[in-house]
């Protein structure tokens, strides 16, 4: 029991920043092991059969299968990493133009009159500047209507 104890002093500021660099290559190893094997099973011109030799090379020789990889298909592995970005992007843009109505979405006069008539309802406009605001809308949206006595 006389295992011999190392307190923060005994470990060198060099040594340290030793450490913080293997981790980080560590880190950044895992890294792109991870994103080439995504990207071997993202590839669509891949078969079946290529994509397991790629991943059993990848795991049976890791550094070396990894490294022929990225030499190898590094170029479109690239092209497919942004091609899904564009990908998410649009599927985004394309939910929220949908959900919010497109930039150029104008509310219908239906839409207008409930409102209109909510603030009616709360007491906010009279009867009278309900009327001239029911024609002004019906107006914007085609021929006055012909019950509005004006």
């Amino acid at each position: 029991m006389s295992a011999q104890t190392y307190l923060a002093y005994d470990y060198p500021l060099l040594s340290a920043f030793w450490t913080i660099f293997v981790v980080f290559l560590w880190i950044l190893w895992f890294v792109l092991l991870f994103r080439v094997i995504v990207d071997i099973f993202r590839d669509g011109d891949l078969s079946g059969g290529a994509k397991a030799g790629w991943l059993v090379f990848c795991i049976v020789l890791p550094f070396l299968g990894v490294f022929v990889y990225v030499v190898a298909r590094g170029k479109d592995m690239g092209r497919r990493e942004v091609a899904q970005a564009r990908a998410q992007q649009e599927a985004f843009d394309s939910y929220v133009r949908e959900t919010a109505g497109g930039a150029g979405h104008r509310p219908t006069s239906a839409d207008e009159l409930a409102k209109l008539s909510e603030i009616r309802a709360r007491g906010d406009i009279t009867d009278e500047e309900f009327s001239r605001a029911k024609d002004l809308v019906l107006s914007s949206y085609g021929p006055p209507s012909p019950t509005s006595g004006r």
